[in-house]
């Protein structure tokens, strides 16, 4: 993390030291057989052409403590969906895939907003509520964790820190938001409305970063009730 602000009941863990990667994997196998833990990956075809997406399917073959892996494909025609099933087949975990903008799913958006429900345009806030939804159904999770699939600097050790406190016995945390930087030579998108905006309009300095990496008891995500699709990319 870049500083050591705490406020209050929203705790930020800083990295002070490397530990061993097998040991803290070790802990999280023992900790998933009473807290078994759902990873979600939303998907879009443009990120089979970065290269984030490659090194994310090579670390994730070594993590053996997932009871599942949910990728939802969005934007994606049946060729794109044909292509995506065919990567994701590689992965030994066997993850499940949601084909959001295929003609069944979008079937049921159709029916749900017949019946009032907003679940939204195509997008990472709809791939990442439906795959809530699907996996709050299977009931055999009791943590959900969820990270992009274009993060160049991905390792395993991402994963398992973002998981760790909320799947640990001894923490006890129920949700928790991972941080990797983003360095480039513009500055555009969140970091421009989080930051730049009000930067000037405040004539203060602030610091906002932001990831879509984050984790969260299963018990939590149901509590929220009619939880609002957008609500995912606006935390």
């Amino acid at each position: 993390m870049s500083d050591f602000f705490q406020q209050g009941e929203i705790a930020t863990f800083h990295r002070l030291k490397q530990r061993d990667l097998a040991e803290l994997e070790a802990e999280l196998v023992e900790a998933t057989r009473h807290r078994p833990i759902s990873l979600v990956l939303p998907y879009i075809p443009v990120e089979l052409q970065g290269p984030g997406l490659p090194k994310i399917t090579e670390e994730l073959r070594h993590v053996s403590y997932l009871k599942n892996i949910i990728v939802t494909i969005g934007r994606a025609n049946a060729e794109e969906f044909t292509e995506a099933k065919r990567v994701f087949s590689a992965f030994p975990q066997h993850p499940k895939l949601i084909w959001c903008t295929g003609p069944r799913i979008e079937g049921i958006y159709d029916l749900l907003g017949k019946k009032g429900i907003n679940v939204g345009d195509d997008g990472k806030g709809r791939s990442a509520w439906t795959a809530y939804g699907y996996i709050l159904g299977l009931e055999d999770s009791q943590v959900i964790a969820l990270h992009d699939c274009d993060i160049v600097t991905y390792n395993r050790d991402l994963l398992a820190r973002l998981c760790y406190p909320v799947a640990s016995p001894t923490m006890g945390f129920g949700f928790c938001k991972g941080y990797y930087s983003r360095v480039t030579n513009q500055m555009h998108g969140r970091v421009t409305r989080l930051f730049v905006t009000p930067l000037i309009r405040a004539l203060k300095e602030t610091l906002a970063p932001i990831s879509s990496s984050i984790s969260s008891t299963a018990s939590g995500i149901s509590s929220l009730g009619n939880l609002p699709w957008m609500w995912m990319w606006h935390t």
